[in-house]
C-alpha cells in the first residue's frame, strides 16, 4: 500500500453516506448520527462538510426507514434526493447506496463515508477523490502512534500500521465487481477490506486523528469539545419608534395588516413594531440606527415593506457570526387591539430573523389616556434585543 499525498487537482466526485446503523452502543432512544452537538445532529455536521466541496457532482443517504422523521429533521432546508433505505448488514445498505448511483460510468468516482464521522474536511475529501480517481481505490487513513498488543499474546510492530478511516474512493466499477465477488461469509467492516479481498491495492491518504467516527459516550464527550462554538459575549440593544396616524383603512405592525380606521403616516410602510427591533438589533453590534442604513430622504425607500430594514440588520450580526437569544417589543397604543393579532406577527418576525417563535415575545400596553398615544395619535414600540457575539468580534 502506498501513502499518497494530497493533491488539489480538480476531481469530480460522487457521496454516498452511510446513515443506517442503530448506532445503540452510545446508549440513549436516539441513534448516534442524529443525536445533536451544538444544535445540529451528528449527521447533519457531515452532511454540511460534503456539501461544501465544489467538485461533489451527487449526494445520497442510506438510512433506517425507521428513522424517517430522525432524518428528515436533520436535513432540514437542504435539497437532497429521497433517502435509500439500508439492509440487514452494513454491506448491504452500501449495495443499496451504490444502485441509487447505477447510471455512473465504471471509472466515475464515489466517496463512502460514515455518518458518525463529523469532523472530515471539504480538503481530505477531496484529496480522496483525487487520490480515488488515480488509482481506483483509496482511503483516509492515519498512523498508528500507541503501543499494540493482543489481548493475549504478542505485542505488535506499530511502524507498519494505520487506523483506517472514511471516506473511501473507488472507481464505481471496482466497488460494484467487489460486491458481486464478496464472500457472503465474511462480515467486512468497511468498503476498502471488501475491494483489497478481490486483490485490488488500496491506496493511503494521511488524515487527521480528529476525523474520529463516533461510537461511544466517550467519543460524544471527545466530539462535544471539538465542536464546542466559541466563547460568545452577551450583548444587549435597545430600539424605539414612534409613527403618527393618518387617514387610512388598516395598520401595519410587525408585518401584519389590522383593519382599523387610520393608518400609520412614514416614508415606508411605517410600521413601528419592525423599525424598533431593527433598531435593537442594530444596537447589539453598534451598527448605527435604521435611519443610518436607509435614510427617509431617500426615495428608494418609499413605501417599502420594513422586512428588509430588519433583515439587513440580521444580516449584518450573522456576518459578525452573531445569534439572536431573544427579542421582547412593547407595542404602545390605545387601538388597535393587539392581542388577535400576536401569534401571527411572531411568525412574521421569526421567519425573517430566522429564529423559533418562543425567542419573540409581543406585548401590547396603553398609556391610560395619557400623553399622544393615550390621545389616539400615533403608536410607539419599545423593543430589547439580547444576541450572543463570538469573543473575537468584540471590537464590533
Amino acid at each position: 500500500m502506498e501513502i499518497s499525498a494530497s493533491s488539489k487537482s480538480p476531481a469530480p466526485f460522487y457521496a454516498l453516506i452511510a446513515a443506517a446503523g442503530s448506532g445503540l452502543r452510545l446508549g440513549g432512544e436516539v441513534p448516534k448520527q442524529y443525536q445533536k452537538i451544538n444544535g445540529k445532529a451528528i449527521l447533519r455536521h457531515t452532511l454540511d462538510a460534503f456539501l461544501s466541496c465544489p467538485e461533489l457532482q451527487e449526494l445520497c443517504v442510506v438510512i433506517d426507514s425507521a428513522h424517517k422523521s430522525l432524518y428528515e429533521d436533520a436535513i432540514k432546508g437542504l435539497d437532497l434526493p429521497a433517502p435509500i433505505e439500508g439492509g440487514a448488514e452494513r454491506k448491504d445498505s452500501i449495495i443499496n447506496g451504490l444502485g441509487y448511483f447505477s447510471n455512473l460510468k465504471n471509472e466515475d468516482t464515489i466517496l463512502i463515508h460514515d455518518a458518525a464521522r463529523p469532523f472530515i474536511t471539504p480538503d481530505h475529501i477531496q484529496a480522496v477523490a483525487v487520490s480515488a480517481k488515480n488509482t481506483g481505490a483509496t482511503t483516509l487513513a492515519v498512523p498508528v502512534t500507541d503501543t499494540q498488543k493482543y489481548s493475549r499474546g504478542d505485542y505488535i510492530d506499530r511502524k507498519d500500521l494505520w487506523t483506517i478511516q472514511t471516506p473511501q474512493g473507488f472507481h464505481y466499477g471496482i466497488i460494484m465487481q467487489a460486491h458481486k465477488q464478496a464472500n457472503d461469509d465474511i462480515n467486512y467492516t468497511d468498503d476498502s477490506s471488501l475491494v483489497a479481498s478481490i486483490g485490488r491495492e488500496i491506496d493511503l491518504v494521511p488524515g487527521l486523528r480528529s476525523n474520529i467516527k463516533i461510537t461511544t459516550q466517550d467519543d460524544m464527550i471527545l466530539a462535544e469539545k471539538l465542536l464546542l462554538a466559541p466563547p460568545y459575549e452577551a450583548r444587549t440593544g435597545f430600539g424605539y419608534d414612534v409613527h403618527a396616524f393618518e387617514e387610512g383603512d388598516h395598520v401595519r405592525l410587525c408585518g401584519v395588516d389590522i383593519p382599523h380606521n387610520k393608518s400609520l403616516k412614514g416614508h415606508s410602510d411605517a410600521d413601528v413594531g419592525l423599525h424598533a427591533l431593527t433598531d435593537a438589533l442594530l444596537g447589539t453590534i453598534g451598527g448605527g440606527d435604521i435611519g443610518h442604513h436607509f435614510p427617509p430622504s431617500e426615495p428608494q425607500w418609499k413605501n417599502v415593506d420594513s422586512a428588509l430594514f430588519l433583515r439587513k440588520s440580521v444580516d449584518m450580526l450573522v456576518e459578525k457570526g452573531g445569534i439572536i437569544n431573544n427579542l421582547d417589543l412593547t407595542l404602545i397604543c390605545e387601538e388597535p387591539k393587539i392581542g388577535p393579532h400576536r401569534e401571527a406577527m411572531q411568525k412574521h418576525i421569526a421567519d425573517i430573523c430566522g429564529i423559533d417563535m418562543s425567542r419573540i415575545n409581543i406585548k401590547a400596553t396603553t398609556t391610560e389616556k395619557l400623553g399622544f398615544t393615550g390621545r389616539g395619535e400615533g403608536i410607539a414600540a419599545q423593543a430589547v434585543a439580547t444576541v450572543k457575539v463570538p469573543m473575537e468580534n468584540n471590537n464590533a
